[in-house]
């Protein structure tokens, strides 16, 4: 602890003032002689407490206490200013008596509070000034420190590696760890390296993650294991680059004042590369499309002198939408996932949504994709590249049935049938268009067209088979289907008519 900071011990250890400890120093709270001093403050009211301030030093000379003063009178006084945060009591000797009421001493010492003497020839206002010396010395030294630090962390910057070099440099100069995150969440910057467990790495992770989904700036606080860490978004809101971890207790003003400048710093430096990721993002969109022609020659060549091979045959395609608030950060995930699983996965922009391309074996990267970003993806059968254009077409037709966060394949679909697919609001809205003739005669009239019309198709169109199916005569039901016929104007006699008929009825449905 320096002399210069604005605590007891650096006013008791300035010979000029001479001051002397009544206190025993090894009975007191282990900070008690430590603890920072906003103020030093005389008063001889008995209950000075509502006149004073918190961190705060109090002189007495004692004329509150009267010569029948007993111990519980001192104990009180003592315990009051205990409980209003009083840091110690200094009693000026030599002005009402020679020296200190041994019952304050004692009940300094109930109370662990601080008792020092005060000389006569030690003016009250020498204390005050020593202690007003001290704060504004140290916020010169803080004040310093920070310019100081803010010129290392520039310098950093124009580093080759800036960004990597700044968070090493406010690592340093803050004497604690501090980790850097990218938009997907994962740690690409840590300082000092091997400093904290992959627990607590763990921890860090899972909550960067969560604060970069919710795709807004924040910042927040985590305790683990004891310690606590303070967390930082990077980059504006639905935009967000990355975080900053920073371990360690609150910072002072100065402190903070450093870490903003990094922070908007690393913002800066991150939000610069966008044009570059734009330029990127364009490339691979052009590369999907140049697969989708079922020639792999170009991506191929490209992707080899960017990113790595292209996924070997036979591939997976992935049609995905994520909500625009994620986008940057699903992209920047992948991007990660194409260096660490180099050759295993590629992928690019196509419209609204991302088309992924990963080996047939490697479907488990579509899995996390879809879990992690929410993402609504539909999934081919194995192709060869060479069919890619009708891989694509599968997973458009898979994406439709898929729910957000869900996977669906187009296996799955195909299992259920080309009918399972008129499933949609398009098609409902053209069946119930078509079967509107029907519906209305059987509301006008009581009359069962359309369910005798089901029955008779589901029935291969036999008449005696949906007459007994609905317990009515063969004549009834063929005059029903004469009067359906009429009605839609088409023939029912013809086997398109019959289809179109019967997709209309299953469009319609309730599923």
């Amino acid at each position: 602890m320096s002399a210069s900071e604005p605590t007891l011990r650096a006013l008791l250890g300035r010979r000029e003032l001479h001051l002397r400890l009544e206190s025993d120093a090894d009975a007191l709270a282990p900070d008690a002689l430590d603890a920072p001093l906003r103020w030093v403050h005389g008063s001889d009211l008995l209950d000075p407490t509502p006149f004073l301030a918190d961190e705060l030093l109090l002189l007495t000379t004692g004329t509150q206490f009267t010569a029948d003063a007993d111990a519980e009178l001192f104990r009180s006084y003592v315990s009051r200013l205990r409980a209003r945060g009083v840091r110690g009591l200094g009693f000026g000797t030599e002005v009402v008596r020679d020296g200190i009421p041994p019952l304050l001493i004692d009940a300094c010492a109930a109370e662990g509070m601080p008792l020092f003497e005060v000389p006569y020839r030690t003016p009250f206002i020498a204390l005050a000034r020593a202690n007003a010396e001290a704060i504004a010395a140290q916020a010169y030294a803080r004040r310093t420190w920070a310019l100081a630090a803010q010129r290392a962390i520039s310098l950093a910057a124009l580093r080759p590696d800036g960004l990597g070099a700044t968070v090493a440099e406010l690592a340093k100069q803050l004497d604690t760890w501090v980790g850097l995150f990218d938009a997907a969440g994962a740690l690409t910057q840590r300082h000092p390296a091997d400093t904290l467990d992959a627990t607590t790495l763990a921890q860090l992770t899972d909550e960067v993650g969560t604060m970069l989904r919710r795709g807004v700036r924040a910042a927040s606080t985590l305790e683990v294991a004891g310690a606590r860490f303070t967390l930082q978004t990077l980059g504006r809101g639905g935009h967000l680059r990355g975080a900053i971890v920073i371990a360690g207790a609150e910072l002072d003003l100065e402190g903070r004042g450093v870490v903003t400048s990094v922070i908007a710093m690393a913002g800066l430096a991150l939000e610069q590369n966008v044009g570059l990721e734009r330029a990127r993002s364009a490339l691979r969109a052009g590369l999907v499309h140049s697969l989708l022609t079922g020639d792999p020659t170009l991506a191929r060549r490209v992707s080899r002198e960017l990113w790595g091979p292209l996924p070997a045959g036979p591939v997976l395609l992935a049609a995905c939408t994520v909500a625009p608030a994620q986008l940057d950060a699903a992209v920047d995930w992948l991007e990660l996932q194409v260096t660490e699983h180099r050759g295993a996965l590629f992928f690019g922009r196509d419209g609204d949504g991302l088309v992924l391309v990963v080996s047939a074996d490697r479907r488990e990267l579509i899995e996390r994709f879809a879990a992690l970003f929410e993402a609504s993806t539909g999934v081919s059968a194995p192709v060869a590249y060479s069919a890619s254009s009708d891989a694509h077409a599968q997973a458009v037709a898979a994406l439709r049935r898929a729910a957000p966060g869900t996977l669906v394949a187009f296996s799955d679909l195909a299992e259920h049938g080309i009918l399972s697919q008129l499933d949609t609001v398009e098609a409902r809205a053209l069946a119930a268009a078509r079967l509107s003739p029907l519906r209305e005669h059987d509301a006008l009239h009581g009359s069962h067209l359309l369910v005798t019309v089901r029955t008779w198709l589901q029935h291969d169109a036999r008449i005696d088979a949906a007459a007994e199916a609905l317990g009515i005569h063969r004549h009834t039901v063929r005059a029903r289907v004469a009067q359906a016929q009429t009605l839609l104007g088409v023939d029912l006699g013809t086997f398109p008519a019959r289809a179109e008929l019967w997709a209309a009825l299953v469009a319609s449905s309730p599923r």
